[in-house]
């Protein structure tokens, strides 16, 4: 066991929540104290993005650092883009020299989607690679070289899935390679398309995955027209369907942030109903002062007493 709340949670039964939180363009974390802050209480640990986009943002380790100090356990991002297996695994051992329980290991988006097009990127191993590797450290307590760790990293292990990625046919299965790696859980790209998400865990019931691997939906609040379009235009592999598109575009602009919050609430009243969801992940960029709200209105019995236990005080005193 990592000591996670998050892996407490997910290993209870009780339904988890998640949510996300980009760090600033800058290295003032004030910003990124208020928004941790807003969710203590409410989340069972807050992800703090890597770079998202490619965009340079402050660290994810600094940023899951700032969290702790805040009383809110961290999920430290990983991506594989800007880092070669020599900086992956120095960073997994620093997460856990830190006290950060949560890893959550990706890919990462290509630099020439973000602000800096022309950096090269590495992309040294996969994130199916990535999650081996942090569980032969884990358990095994050796680095990907052979050599022997002086003592083995306790980490929740974590990856990203897109069930509306296509080939669909294929996505649990690929769910399945990152467990067979060491995914405890999977956090999904957002979900508009109900029925889709459905197949998808029809499939992974059918592989026996929802009993290894304790799957977060992803879910949010659409805030605004603008927001809209660039999701459906600029995000890859994710899928609004024309009646959510329809829905939203129905209603005045003044009203269009309260419709993208009750799509929301819906989304997750009905991904609570399907066998095998552990959880959710919220993400409002930029908004996350609505999750407590969203988390509210769906019914969800938040982990306050857990968040707000003595492990992680301790925890999060002894960084900051």
């Amino acid at each position: 066991m990592s000591g996670s709340v998050l892996e407490t949670a997910v290993r209870s039964g009780r339904f988890a929540v998640t949510a996300e939180v980009g760090p600033p363009r800058g290295p003032d974390p004030g910003g990124l104290c208020a928004s941790v802050r807003t969710l203590r209480g409410w989340v069972d640990a807050v992800n703090i993005t890597d770079n998202q986009s490619g965009v340079v943002r402050l660290s994810s380790m600094a940023g899951s650092v700032l969290a702790l100090a805040q009383g809110v356990e961290p999920v430290m991002q990983i991506s594989a883009r800007d880092r070669n297996r020599i900086a992956i695994q120095s960073d997994l051992l620093a997460a856990a020299a830190l006290g950060i329980p949560n890893v959550l290991l990706l890919t990462g988006d290509h630099p020439k989607f973000g602000d800096h097009p022309e950096a090269k990127p590495v992309f040294d191993v996969d994130s199916v690679q990535m999650l081996w590797i942090a569980k032969t450290m884990r358990d095994h307590q050796r680095l990907l070289s052979g050599k022997r760790l002086d003592s083995q990293p306790r980490l929740f292990l974590g990856g990203v899935e897109n069930p509306a990625s296509p080939p669909t046919g294929f996505r649990a299965r690929r769910l399945g390679k990152k467990v067979a790696a060491g995914a405890q859980f999977v956090q999904t790209q957002f979900v508009f398309d109900i029925a889709r998400f459905e197949r998808w865990m029809d499939d992974v019931r059918n592989l026996g995955l929802h009993e290894r691997v304790a799957v977060l939906a992803g879910v949010g609040p659409i805030g605004n027209p603008r927001a809209l379009r660039h999701m459906r235009t600029k995000v890859p592999g994710l899928s609004i369907p024309d009646s959510v598109v329809d829905r939203l575009s129905r209603v005045d602009e003044s009203r269009f942030a309260e419709e993208g919050i009750r799509l929301c609430v819906e989304t997750i009243e009905r991904i609570r109903e399907t066998p095998g969801v552990s959880g959710v992940h919220l993400m409002a960029f930029g908004r996350e002062h609505v999750i407590p709200e969203i988390i509210e209105r769906a019914g969800i019995q938040p982990p306050r007493s857990e968040n707000e236990g003595s492990g992680l005080r301790q925890r999060s005193g002894h960084v900051g």
